[in-house]
């Protein structure tokens, strides 16, 4: 049963990449690049921060495919499982302190959810 919770993680976390690359990417990045109001530095730390997030979220299906192909590893499931968690609390703040809802964010609940995969799969 962990092993099939790990790789409903893992293809989350795929979910999770498309969205962020495909839908994500013209909504912000696009507009991000476009604006010539933003300083310059900003803007382009703004799209690093964006690509960061592009290579975690490809990586953290990684990790919990390896951890279903090694399931006596699961320390990276703690480790990325955590971090999601964190990810998503500050999706919510971040949301928040914008007077938005933070379910408009995509990033509360699909990490919220890879999250959760992961502790279950800890669990079982």
């Amino acid at each position: 049963m962990q092993v099939i919770i790990l790789w409903i993680a893992a293809v989350m976390s795929l979910v999770t990449f498309l969205v962020h690359t495909f839908i994500g990417g013209p909504k912000v990045a696009g507009p991000l690049l476009k604006n010539t109001s933003l300083p310059i530095a900003s803007k382009w730390l703004n799209y690093y921060c964006w690509h960061i997030t592009t290579i975690y979220t490809l990586f953290m299906g990684g990790a919990y495919a390896y951890v279903a192909l090694n399931p006596g590893k699961p320390e990276l499931v703690v480790f990325v499982s955590i971090l999601n968690a964190a990810l998503s609390i500050l999706s919510v703040i971040v949301a928040k302190k914008g007077n938005i809802n933070p379910f408009h964010f995509p990033s509360t609940s699909l990490f919220a959810s890879v999250s959760i995969l992961g502790i279950i799969s800890l669990m079982v």
